[in-house]
């Protein structure tokens, strides 16, 4: 299918994740109002943000880049977004990038790929040669973090550029001091602007008034984790990106929250939790799920990076996993959580 620049081409009607309307305090939205890929994928759902696996000397490991795609496919999920910060993406040279999108499109599924295009120092000549390489190699989505302490006027410059030059759906991630009156001009200046990731304040407090001023025409994701997801799909939000190791766990209460099925959607998000309450639950998970060995590391942003980037709050440091912490993990998955996974 053929890629499209106006909202009309992504706008296709209901999708395998949303023929049902979504209701929220806030009102309805109807599945027409929700994006779809060139390649007809709903752009709604769980778009958990994936890690960037290494091998012990850390070299981008494509084998587990791919496995994770697959991981995600088989879950059912709606689709992922590499690399954002989760992804340590400043630590990616141009080759691994290329590398790794490379790896994530070779897999062939029903999950929609979101690549990240932003670069270090937001180089905005570089964003477009990987915009045009999404557009190019079949990605179904770009993302972008906005460029930090850029005006309005400069914001808009950068994502009309990006627009041009992969022709595909975008998603913008707000961070830093993004005001509702910045996304909204930007909403109205790009048609091909299907979502915000909404990190630059609370997003339950920003999207009624941001949706009420874009008309519907914007969905809302958030990060944190997915931790307040199930507070979020009750005001009408029609995304995350949350990790990857639990996604099918959120998708299976989206679709159940979607179906008007709102106390089992609610007592998955519970159980989704419950298991995060657990000591290195998340960078455990995919290991204790077999798609990672117990030797991968993940790729992390430098350490000034890290610091300015949205995090959840932590209790302090932790101590490294322990042998009867791997087990309580693996425990949970097979009791507590076993009818919610999928993949």
């Amino acid at each position: 299918m053929s890629s499209t620049t106006g909202r009309r081409g992504f706008l296709k009607g209901a999708s395998a994740f949303a023929s049902v309307l979504v209701a929220g305090r806030w009102g309805t939205l109807s599945a027409a109002q929700i994006f779809k890929s060139p390649h007809g994928k709903a752009l709604a759902g769980v778009f958990p943000i994936g890690w960037t696996p290494c091998t012990p000397d850390n070299r981008l490991d494509l084998q587990r880049m791919v496995a994770q795609c697959e991981f995600v496919n088989k879950g059912k999920v709606a689709g992922i977004a590499w690399p954002q910060n989760a992804s340590g993406w400043q630590s990616l040279s141009s080759e691994e990038w290329h590398s790794g999108a490379d790896a994530l499109l070779s897999v062939k599924g029903k999950s929609a790929i979101v690549l990240g295009v932003q670069t270090v120092g937001f180089d905005t000549s570089k964003s477009v040669e990987y915009a045009k390489y999404a557009g190019a190699k079949g990605a179904d989505a770009i993302i972008s973090l906005t460029p930090p302490g850029a005006s309005d006027e400069e914001i808009i410059a950068y994502f009309k550029a990006l627009s041009s030059a992969s022709q595909l759906p975008m998603m913008v991630q707000a961070v830093g001091d993004v005001s509702v009156d910045t996304l909204v001009a930007l909403s109205k200046a790009l048609p091909s602007l299907m979502a915000v990731k909404d990190e630059a304040g609370d997003p339950l407090q920003r999207w009624p008034s941001l949706r009420e001023r874009v008309d519907g025409k914007l969905e809302d994701f958030s990060g944190a984790g997915g931790h307040t997801f199930f507070a979020e799909m009750e005001e009408g939000f029609l995304g995350t990106c949350p990790y990857v190791g639990l996604s099918d766990v959120l998708q299976r209460s989206f679709e159940l929250h979607q179906a008007g099925k709102k106390t089992e959607a609610y007592d998955a998000f519970g159980s989704f939790l419950a298991f995060e309450s657990l000591p290195h639950a998340n960078e455990y998970v995919l290991v204790a799920r077999g798609v990672f060995p117990e030797d991968a590391i993940m790729r992390s942003n430098p350490p000034a990076e890290r610091a300015a980037a949205p995090a959840p709050a932590r209790r302090g440091p932790r101590s490294p996993i322990t042998e009867a912490e791997k087990e309580e993990i693996r425990l949970a998955l097979r009791t507590y959580l076993k009818r919610y996974l999928v993949a």
